[in-house]
């Protein structure tokens, strides 16, 4: 390269020069200058820089170019899905929608009983939260298949964290209003999220961490409703393995056998309803309406054998009527303000998390998109709403939601059918649940629940990636033997930990050629790849921040004294150049800026160059900013790895 010049180019010139070797390792090979990439202000950089993060899938696209009442149009369209396939709804949708909506209206009716029961809340407010929470989604939603309503998990949770403070038998007035006040903030805060498109929090909720949650948390749920199942009425209110497996057994003298073969006999017809529509998924209405026949058989049963069946509980007397208003029962203030907040933040958290999960795998199925920002805001104005109407903690079901897809939704309006099922039982048909059996909710719970104990995902973790199958151990066993925010608080934990980790000790490699070409690749990875002579070619393959510049130091200086031992076990030529392939550093601070230049200080002092390849446009600004290409020299930095070594040789055979 002694007749090179400095390729480093500003790209505003619009100038593209080459330069032809007439030596090199594939014949005819150009070299390219380096481009500084297009100059901006820094008000350009951080509004470019924000749009990315704050605004990745550009929301307003569909404004540009628009006339003002056509933009208002949309607007409304953006705010209120409702107005966008309302305008194009028909009869036909709604025959379908109508089978859908009574279908889930015939799960959710049970299921809300039932899960308000694990919450540790009244029955009532499980059938309130099936009613207000579905209509306003139908409105704000952008999904046509979620199927709105309490579920198990923010259930368990927001149950197990109010009850290690405040008594729901004991104080369960002061019970209910931190469960509406942490409702509110739930809300709040999911909302916060979609307005403020702060969406990526909840994204340190991983899969593997979820998996692991999940199964922890349908464990110790299934366990907890031994109490209803074995007729026990002394019963532990701790959520561990340990404390519910003792007071299973030390209260053995409590366990009823009437209400262990009630229970029995309708577990094993709900879980052989659940295995019958899995595996014949257009059978799904067999497990869909599984809960309410049992629901419905259990109470005749035990209508009919009141006087022999006296030692099974019932649900006793649920109230008429629509909800009551609860906005006067929100605490704002209190020694317990902090754990409503505490409550609604993780139920939160939890229940957004589920529900644009739900909403985003049933939208892939049908080919249409799910805008997140909107879901969190749906979800969270929801439940802002429901807490001042009586209702708890709901989001999107996975089981309310497959119905609803198999049973054919076309559009949000099945929510508005199941809620007016819904109120039609509120107004009309409480005094029906008298009897119903407390048995009967907890094998509800069971059934649905145990779908949620995933050991294929377990097994895939393990198979794939051992850090993640770690963090699911950990969510797992810290739900089952500590707490559950504990738990879940552990494998977040964990998933941190393991993204530190990936950011402080990035995966550095040794590169060869590949005989006959210009590709480079790793030379442990391809058996046709061989070493350059003189050469050494590393490739780093994360940004370079404060928190790893040390450690890629340490080990490059690794890389090249392994090298030099190589070669001396090998009796091969001695080694000259140290090329740092950049291709996939995608950022660097002024930190890593210092390693680069340290770096090159210090195998100048070793008599070895440095040589930089194809560092990216934002890399290369910075360089270039700070002076630092100014100490490489005219040979320093190249579009690729093969025209660095193509050049460098060029260079090496000109010399004396």
């Amino acid at each position: 390269m002694g007749v090179n010049s400095n390729r480093v180019e500003d790209f505003s010139s619009q100038e593209t020069t080459l330069r032809i070797t007439t030596e090199s390792i594939v014949p005819g090979m150009e070299i390219h200058n380096v481009c500084l990439p297009p100059k901006k202000t820094t008000l350009q950089k951080l509004k470019q820089r924000l749009g990315e993060i704050f605004f990745p899938d550009d929301p307003l696209y569909r404004f540009k170019n628009q006339t003002w009442c056509k933009k208002l149009l949309l607007g409304l369209q953006f705010l209120f899905p409702i107005f966008q396939w309302g305008s194009e709804y028909s009869l036909r949708l709604l025959r379908s929608d109508i089978i859908s909506g009574l279908t889930i209206a015939s799960l959710a009716i049970p299921q809300g009983i039932s899960y308000a029961k694990l919450a540790n809340l009244p029955p009532i407010v499980g059938l309130y939260s099936s009613f207000v929470p579905p209509l306003i989604y139908a409105i704000l939603g952008s999904s046509s298949h979620l199927g709105v309503g309490p579920v198990s998990i923010a259930s368990l949770v927001m149950g197990s964290m109010l009850s290690e403070t405040v008594s729901p038998h004991d104080e369960p007035i002061l019970y209910l209003k931190l469960a509406f006040t942490a409702t509110f903030f739930a809300g709040l805060f999911q909302a916060s999220l979609g307005f403020l498109r702060l969406g990526f929090v909840i994204d340190f909720l991983s899969k593997a961490t979820l998996v692991g949650f999940m199964a922890g948390a349908a464990v110790i749920v299934s366990l907890q409703q031994l109490k209803g199942l074995l007729g026990i009425v002394h019963f532990t209110t701790k959520m561990q393995f340990i404390p519910v497996i003792s007071s299973v057994f030390n209260h053995r003298d409590e366990w009823s056998w009437q209400t262990i073969v009630v229970g029995v006999s309708f577990l094993v017809f709900l879980l052989t309803s659940r295995h019958i529509s899995m595996k014949r998924p257009k059978l799904f209405w067999v497990s869909a309406a599984a809960p309410l026949t049992s629901v419905i058989l259990s109470t005749i049963l035990v209508l009919c054998f009141k006087l022999k069946t006296h030692k099974i509980s019932v649900i006793g007397y649920l109230p008429k009527g629509l909800n009551p208003p609860s906005a006067n029962m929100l605490s704002f203030s209190g020694p317990d303000l902090a754990l409503a907040i505490k409550t609604g933040i993780v139920t939160g958290i939890l229940s957004l998390t589920e529900g644009i999960a739900v909403g985003r795998t049933f939208a892939a199925l049908k080919n249409y998109q799910v805008d997140g920002n909107k879901e969190m805001m749906a979800i969270g104005l929801m439940n802002m709403a429901g807490s001042c109407s009586s209702c708890y903690v709901t989001t999107g079901s996975f089981s309310r939601s497959a119905v609803n897809y198999n049973a054919g939704a076309q559009t949000a309006v099945s929510n508005i059918i199941m809620a007016t099922a819904v109120l039609v039982t509120l107004l009309f048909l409480m005094p029906l649940f008298y009897y119903t059996p407390n048995v009967i909710l907890g094998a509800i719970i069971i059934t649905a629940v145990i779908g949620l104990i995933d050991y294929q995902a377990a097994y895939r973790l393990w198979k794939v990636d051992k850090l993640d199958f770690l963090a699911c151990m950990c969510s797992f066993f810290g739900v089952l033997f500590i707490s559950v925010p504990s738990g879940l608080g552990i494998a977040v934990g964990v998933s941190v930990f393991k993204i530190l980790l990936h950011v402080t000790r990035p995966n550095t490699l040794i590169m060869g050629n590949i005989r006959g070409t210009n590709v480079y690749q790793c030379l442990g990875r391809y058996k046709e790849t061989s070493r350059v002579p003189s050469f050494l070619i590393l490739a780093i393959e994360s940004p370079i921040y404060f928190a790893n510049s040390t450690y890629l130091q340490e080990r490059i200086l690794r890389w090249i004294r392994e090298e030099e031992d190589w070669i001396k076990a090998n009796n091969e030529g001695t080694l000259k150049c140290v090329i740092l392939d950049m291709t996939a550093v995608t950022a660097i601070d002024t930190s890593g800026i210092d390693l680069v230049c340290e770096l090159r200080k210090m195998l100048e002092k070793r008599s070895f160059q440095l040589v930089l390849a194809n560092p990216v446009g934002s890399v290369m600004e910075k360089l270039h900013q700070s002076k630092a290409l100014d100490s490489f020299g005219l040979n320093g930095i190249y579009l690729t790895v093969g025209e660095a070594v193509a050049d460098i040789s060029v260079l090496w055979k000109s010399q004396p």
